[in-house]
C-alpha cells in the first residue's frame, strides 16, 4: 500500500504526477467528448439517409 505525507506528494505521484494526471486528464476529456461526438455523427447520418430516401423516390424508376 501506498503513503503520502501531504496532498502534494500525492499529486506530485513520487515524481510521476505530470505523466499521471495528464493521462487522467486526456483519458476524461475523450470519454466527455466522445459521446456528444457520436450524438452529432449520428444527426448527421440520419439526415444524409432521409436526403437520399427522398432523392431516391422522385427519380422515375424504369
Amino acid at each position: 500500500m501506498i503513503y503520502w505525507n501531504s496532498f502534494a506528494d500525492f499529486l506530485h505521484m513520487g515524481g510521476y504526477g505530470f505523466y499521471v494526471w495528464g493521462s487522467f486528464g486526456v483519458t476524461a476529456l475523450i470519454m466527455a467528448v466522445e459521446p456528444i461526438l457520436v450524438a452529432r455523427n449520428r444527426k448527421t447520418t440520419i439526415a444524409r439517409l432521409k436526403r437520399q430516401l427522398r432523392a431516391e423516390s422522385r427519380t422515375p424508376t424504369e
